[in-house]
């Protein structure tokens, strides 16, 4: 093939190289997991993180993270967000560990109360974005606020609590699956989910569905798609698997306060976009875990460098601005449709 005219064969070969490079990226988060590598070996060297004591510590952070941004991945797969994450989380934690003492219920009765209530307010918000057209930001902060104030109402003020000890040991890192594995229990979980939301994303006609809705709602609609159902079922989705990790956050803090969620806020949203999701797909849950893993390695750099929670903010916000500069630059997945 010929060179352009008026440029030199070495650009034009340059370019088809950059496409192509741009294109596999596309496909396959390659730069996250170079980056990756990069960060843990820098970690393993200069921090002594290279034991399997510290990789299952890492491996157990990075499965919190991971679960809390289960919800939101869908969520910005559709073009929404989900700030509830965190009260839901704190709402989840203390219901089991305050609330269970004071209704004198068992834990199963709790954590059902726990979920039940994260699916009806996720669910709710769905449907009021969907149906009145109002911006996910502002109804799921809202639901996020109601759900932590009936908790409060019913504590009388109170956001300290102590977690059981079967839940302690579920988080723990140190633990073993089934007492066979030498893997955190928290881990095989976040295994299990990864897959289950693989096999949901590309294997199943809800997944389908879901994928559809965010990259055109208008031509999903012509598709017979009910896309405020998706909507609805996504949001109840995030709020059940809020709850449900608010459980294990409990028991790896081994104890409850008011700030028990606010890491996962920024880390649910920081691993979906870092790892290469964008508003409105594309994306997948795979690109998300790598997104965990990263943000936690790097986490553990920091703290081990010195770094303040502040630092460690500015440094997510710095993520998202660079993540959403290098992506935002490819054409909607609604423009290729």
């Amino acid at each position: 093939m010929s060179a352009i005219p008026g440029q030199p064969a070495a650009a034009t070969g340059a370019t088809r190289i950059w496409r192509r490079l741009v294109a596999l990226q596309a496909r396959f988060p390659i730069l996250q997991a170079v980056l990756l590598i990069a960060v843990y070996l820098y970690a393993a060297t200069s921090l002594s993180l290279s034991s399997w004591h510290s990789i299952r510590e890492i491996l157990t952070l990075a499965a919190l993270a991971g679960l809390a941004a289960t919800g939101q991945t869908l969520l910005i797969l559709m073009g929404g967000f989900d700030l509830s994450v965190s009260n839901f989380i704190l709402a989840s934690a203390l219901t089991v560990s305050v609330l269970r003492d004071q209704w004198g219920v068992s834990y199963e009765v709790a954590i059902l109360v726990a979920v039940v209530a994260g699916g009806l307010f996720g669910a709710l918000a769905g449907q009021i974005c969907h149906r009145f057209e109002i911006q996910p930001l502002i109804v799921t902060l809202a639901m996020g606020g109601i759900a932590i104030g009936l908790v409060q109402v019913e504590t009388g003020g109170t956001f300290a609590g102590s977690s059981p000890p079967w839940l302690i040991r579920l988080a723990s890192p140190q633990s073993d699956t089934f007492g066979v594995i030498g893997i955190p229990p928290l881990v095989s979980i976040w295994a299990v989910v990864a897959v289950l939301m693989a096999v949901f994303l590309h294997r199943t006609a809800a997944g389908r569905r879901v994928m559809a809705t965010g990259a055109n709602p208008r031509a999903a609609e012509y598709s017979l798609i009910r896309t405020r159902r998706v909507w609805t079922l996504a949001f109840a989705f995030s709020g059940v698997v809020s709850a449900l990790v608010g459980l294990l956050v409990a028991g790896s803090a081994a104890s409850v306060d008011s700030t028990v969620g606010d890491p996962y806020l920024f880390q649910s949203v920081v691993a979906v976009i870092v790892g290469g999701t964008v508003f409105g797909g594309p994306g997948d849950y795979s690109r998300t875990a790598l997104g965990a893993l990263f943000l936690t390695v790097v986490n553990f750099v920091l703290v081990g460098k010195g770094a303040t929670p502040g630092d460690q903010n500015m440094i997510y916000g710095v993520a998202i601005l660079v993540a959403v500069a290098l992506y935002g630059r490819e054409r909607r997945l609604r423009d290729r449709i």
